[in-house]
């Protein structure tokens, strides 16, 4: 099976509710239904506010532009608090949770990986020059690639990845993967048994 391809411009910008931003959906799994099992998606955050709460879904959330943010995770006495940056991991937290978003010094753009725990889980980390992985059997595997583009090596050879743009592919056996980008986010999915 061969990488899959989308840029963030090839993805409509939907607006939020709340008109504090807008949101590109890269990838959902299943495809075409509203209950999507996972979902890949750029975020253009323009104003401070709350994110949609996602009872049941593990979230991944990675700043890619801007300053960053602050997220106030919880209510009341249990609020824990997190700086986000370009330069932070990807950060996971539980999407039944309330949060509030604070902008840093201004909008930012951000990487959102959303899973439903009941069929999937998941994984994302930040690279800044080589990875070297071994994927798992039967997980997806994705690679965002920030505004520098990335190397993907598999053993099919070199996999160019253009400037902001999301590559995946099923991985029906383990194998070995190699990237070089100076900003990348690598995602494994695998769902549940």
């Amino acid at each position: 099976m061969s990488w899959q391809h989308i840029t963030l411009q090839d993805a409509t910008p939907l607006p939020w509710k709340n008109g504090g931003g807008t949101t590109r959906e890269l990838l959902a799994w299943p495809p075409g239904v509203a209950n999507w099992h996972w979902r890949m998606s750029v975020a253009q955050v323009d104003a401070d506010g709350p994110f949609s709460v996602f009872e049941g879904v593990q979230r991944w959330f990675a700043v890619l532009d801007g300053a960053g943010v602050e997220l106030a995770l919880g209510q009341g006495s249990t609020v824990q608090t997190q700086s986000l940056t370009q330069q932070s991991e990807a950060f996971c937290f539980d999407g039944a949770l309330p949060v509030n978003c604070t902008l840093i010094d201004g909008p930012t753009q951000d990487f959102n990986l959303m899973v439903c725990s009941a069929y999937a889980r998941a994984q994302m980390q930040r690279v800044r020059g080589t990875l070297a992985v071994t994927t798992q059997a039967g997980a997806v595997c994705a690679l965002w690639a920030g505004v520098y583009g990335a190397q993907l090596h598999d053993v099919n050879g070199l996999f160019p990845v253009p400037a902001q743009s999301l590559v995946w592919m099923p991985s029906a056996r383990a194998q070995g993967l190699r990237i070089d980008s100076a900003d990348a986010l690598y995602m494994e999915i695998a769902a549940c048994l």
